[in-house]
């Protein structure tokens, strides 16, 4: 890890005429302003917060739920355009099985085959089309800025698009090559861009990952990996009144097996299970044929994963007379702070340290992120690197905006820094 870019020369004159970005003149004044913070800290970017927040905006303002396709592909169809602007080489493969496009951009500068950074973002979001209207309008509060997907992920993914720009309008070029990839599913677990992910973390030496920081300010160094699962019970249909007897219950059958499966809970080797979603019976007054169940499971280690798994796919029916079948497994495989997440840690909070605040890590966090992918293949994974805020999927989902420009500022560093 060293301490300065390579010398190569890309002009900001290909940014010409795009109407949305800062022009030249505005940025110059806005470095002048900076004189005394360029003084104290001669390495720290000069960074516009309120450029930054406005192009943000373009992109949570156009809704993309993740089984939504057509609307998860607007926003790739932006990033885009706006990474073309840079003069990134850009490739997209087309989605599948109802998802959108993955997109992929390689820095302007850098040779694709030799290993560099990898910068992972995704554009879908938990929230239906239509809430940006109604439970999630566009708002700034003071420090506080709302809208559907703005803390996970869209201001995170923005930042990585903006940190590129920035050496593009500097004139200015990385030691390593850049190449960042939107994912358009991974709110439901990335089912489809999971082997592209893994295909390029082979040719990284880093992998950087712009989910939203956790708890003020603080990065993922290690999460529990994620399983999902099945369950479909078979029962009998039967009168309710008249011949109640001949019925086998399905979703009483249910009910058994969900306290089974919650019994798994164990916060002391950090194991959860949730059955989140159930559906089951045909009307009120039937004894109900069948139940289907969908199952999580969040575990901090591969052995732990493996036993669990184990265990609920082998689950058995209490009732003789109902039969239960279990499909599903691990989702994302779990990841520790190794060594190599450590350094990078390390070197990240330096960086922030010169820019001016204290970067601490989550030790474990039970949420998932493609990151889980790359670190599980032993390369060096810093997450949470995208805004500060809080509410992720919640009717409350903000960023804050003083968080933009210092993270935007470390992940410039992290990019012109990292050999």
């Amino acid at each position: 890890m060293g301490q300065s870019p390579s010398g190569e020369t890309h002009g900001a004159e290909r940014l010409a005429g795009v109407a949305w970005f800062q022009p030249f003149s505005a940025l110059h004044n806005i470095e002048s302003q900076a004189t005394m913070n360029e003084t104290l800290k001669p390495n720290i970017p000069v960074l516009d917060g309120e450029e930054i927040l406005a192009g943000i905006r373009r992109w949570v303002e156009l809704e993309s739920p993740s089984h939504d396709a057509a609307a998860v592909n607007r926003v790739v169809d932006m990033a885009a355009s706006d990474l073309t602007r840079i003069g990134a080489k850009l490739k997209r493969t087309p989605g599948r099985d109802g998802f959108g496009d993955v997109l992929e951009a390689h820095s302007p500068w850098g040779d694709a085959s030799e290993k560099g950074i990898l910068i992972l973002g995704h554009l879908d979001t938990v929230h239906p089309i239509g809430a940006l209207a109604t439970t999630h309008k566009f708002r700034r509060e003071g420090d506080k800025v709302f809208g559907p997907g703005i803390y996970d992920m869209k201001a995170g993914s923005f930042m990585g698009f903006y940190a590129m720009q920035h050496f593009v309008r500097q004139g200015r070029t990385t030691h390593l090559p850049v190449r960042i990839m939107y994912i358009p599913e991974e709110e439901v677990g990335s089912p489809t861009s999971r082997a592209l992910i893994e295909a390029a973390a082979k040719n990284a030496k880093y992998v950087l990952v712009l989910e939203p920081a956790r708890e003020g300010n603080k990065c993922v160094t290690a999460r529990k990996g994620v399983g999902r699962f099945v369950m479909t019970i078979t029962g009998k249909a039967a009168h309710a009144g008249a011949r109640h007897e001949d019925g086998r219950s399905a979703i009483k059958e249910a009910a058994r097996q969900i306290l089974a499966i919650e019994g798994l809970t164990d916060y002391a080797q950090g194991i959860t299970t949730n059955v989140g979603l159930i559906t089951g019976g045909s009307g009120v007054n039937v004894v109900p044929a069948s139940c289907v169940m969908e199952i999580d499971l969040r575990v901090p280690t591969a052995e732990l994963a493996e036993s669990v798994t184990a265990h609920i796919l082998g689950l058995k029916s209490n009732d003789p007379d109902c039969i239960v079948e279990v499909t599903g497994g691990m989702n994302r495989p779990p990841y520790g702070k190794n060594e190599g997440i450590a350094k990078l840690f390390e070197h990240a909070k330096g960086l922030a340290k010169e820019i001016g605040f204290d970067l601490q890590d989550v030790k474990l966090t039970g949420g998932g992120s493609d990151g889980n992918f790359t670190a599980a293949m032993g390369i060096p994974t810093l997450d949470g690197l995208g805004a500060d805020g809080r509410g992720p999927h919640a009717l409350d989902e903000q960023i804050y905006f003083s968080s933009l420009v210092p993270h935007a500022q470390l992940l410039v560093r992290l990019l012109e820094t990292l050999r």
